[in-house]
C-alpha cells in the first residue's frame, strides 16, 4: 500500500473528495480517484458547484435545453444540482453497501439563504432528500443557531446529516446534542435508527487564515522584539489546536451512558470530519493540515490539490492526540495576547455563512445572464 491516501484508513480515517465536477464526472477521473486513491465520499457546497458550473462547458447543453424549455433559474440550479449528485450517489453506492453505511455518501447543502431559518431549513432539507432518493445522501445543514434544532428533526425524520460551518468547541457540543436529540425522538417513536448517519464538519484553515491576520496587525503594532517574537511563535497554532481538542471532546462525548444507550440500539458515532484543509499560507506544509488530523473515527474532506499533494509526499502517522497540552496552551496564549476564542469563531461563522450566499448568487446570476442571451438569439432567428 504504497498510496499514502489508502495508508489512512489502517488508522480509520476515511477520505472524502471536496469537490463535485460534470467534467470529471464524464471523463472517468473522478472513478479513477475512488479506485486509486481509495476516496470514501464526496462533499460539495455552493461556492463548489458555482465553480464548476461556471468553469468549462460541461454543464452547457443541460442548461441550454432548460432554459429553452421556460425553467426558472431555481429550476435550473436544481436539476444540474440533483443529476450531479445523483451520479456521485450512484458511483459511491458500492462503499456504502460494502461499509454497511459508514461510507460512501454524497453532500448537498441546503441554501445557504436559509442559514437563519430553521423551519424553512427543514422544508428544503426533506425537499432535497426526496427529490435525489438516495440512502447514501447527506444533507448539509449549517451549525448556526437556526440549524441546530432543524439538524434534530431531520435526524428525527430519518435523513442522513453533515452538519457544516463548525468552528468553536461550544458549537460543536450543540451540534453533538442536536444529533443525540433526533436519534432519541426517533427511536422513542419506534422507528429504527441503525441506518442513520451523521458528521460534524469542522472547519480548520480557514481558523489560521484569521487568526494569523490578527497577529499580523499585533506585530506591526509593537515595537517590542520580544514580544513580536512571542507573537510570531503563536502563528499556525491554533487551528489544529482547535481540531485536536474538538477530537477529544468527541471521545468524551461518545462514551457516555447517554450514547451507550442508543449505541445499543444502533446509533453510530456522528464522525469529526475535516473540512478546509487546504493550506492557505505558501509559508507552511502543503498537507499540514491532513499531517496533522489523522485519528479514527474520523473524515478528512480534501479539494484536489491536498488530494495530489498527499498522495505525492504525505506522511501517515495518528496524530490527531499529539501534543495536546501544547494545544490548550496556545489557546491560551491567544486569549491572553487579546485575540478572544469566542469572537473568531463567531467571525468565521458570519462569514461562512456569507461566503457560501455570494456565491449562491453569484451563481444565480451566471444562469440568468446565460437566459437572456439564449432568449435573444431565439428572437434573433
Amino acid at each position: 500500500m504504497s498510496n499514502p491516501l489508502q495508508q489512512l484508513a489502517t488508522i480509520g480515517q476515511s477520505v472524502w473528495y471536496d469537490n463535485i465536477d460534470r467534467s470529471q464526472l464524464q471523463s472517468g477521473q473522478f472513478k479513477q480517484m475512488l479506485d486509486e486513491d481509495g476516496i470514501m465520499g464526496v462533499t460539495a457546497n455552493p461556492t463548489i458547484f458555482e465553480k464548476s458550473i461556471s468553469a468549462g462547458h460541461a454543464y452547457d447543453e443541460q442548461m441550454t435545453q432548460l432554459i429553452r424549455e421556460g425553467k426558472s433559474v431555481g429550476d435550473i440550479y436544481e436539476a444540474i444540482v440533483i443529476q450531479d449528485i445523483r451520479t456521485v450517489a450512484d458511483l459511491l453506492r458500492p462503499i456504502y453497501d460494502s461499509s454497511e453505511g459508514k461510507d460512501g455518501y454524497v453532500s448537498l447543502e441546503v441554501s445557504p439563504v436559509l442559514a437563519n431559518d430553521t423551519d424553512g431549513t427543514i422544508a428544503e432539507a426533506r425537499r432535497f432528500w426526496q427529490m435525489v432518493e438516495r440512502p447514501n445522501l447527506m444533507i448539509k445543514i449549517p451549525a448556526t443557531p437556526a440549524g441546530i434544532p432543524a439538524i434534530s428533526e431531520v435526524i428525527r425524520e430519518g435523513i442522513n446529516v453533515n452538519v457544516t460551518l463548525i468552528f468553536s468547541i461550544e458549537t460543536y457540543k450543540d451540534v453533538v446534542n442536536a444529533y443525540l436529540n433526533g436519534l432519541e425522538a426517533r427511536n422513542g417513536e419506534g422507528k429504527d435508527i441503525h441506518h442513520l448517519a451523521s458528521v460534524a464538519s469542522f472547519f480548520v484553515s480557514r481558523v489560521d487564515t484569521l487568526v494569523d491576520k490578527m497577529l499580523d496587525d499585533k506585530i506591526k503594532a509593537s515595537s517590542d522584539a520580544a514580544e513580536q517574537q512571542q507573537l510570531k511563535a503563536l502563528q499556525g497554532k491554533a487551528a489544529i489546536a482547535n481540531a485536536r481538542l474538538v477530537y477529544q471532546e468527541f471521545k468524551r462525548l461518545f462514551s457516555t451512558p447517554r450514547f451507550e444507550s442508543l449505541k445499543h440500539v444502533g446509533a453510530h458515532v456522528q464522525r469529526p470530519l475535516w473540512a478546509s484543509t487546504s493550506t492557505k499560507n505558501p509559508a507552511y506544509r502543503d498537507v499540514l493540515y491532513a499531517e496533522e488530523l489523522v485519528g479514527p473515527d474520523t473524515v478528512d474532506t480534501m479539494p484536489l490539490e491536498t488530494i495530489v499533494n498527499f498522495r505525492d509526499h504525505g506522511q501517515v502517522r495518528f496524530s490527531i492526540e499529539d501534543d495536546l497540552e501544547e494545544a490548550k496552551a496556545a489557546l491560551d496564549a491567544l486569549e491572553a495576547q487579546g485575540i478572544h476564542y469566542a469572537e473568531v469563531t463567531q467571525q468565521l461563522l458570519d462569514e461562512g455563512v456569507q461566503k457560501f450566499a455570494d456565491s449562491f448568487h453569484k451563481l444565480f446570476e451566471g444562469i440568468q445572464s446565460k437566459q437572456r442571451a439564449i432568449k435573444t438569439e431565439q428572437v434573433t432567428q
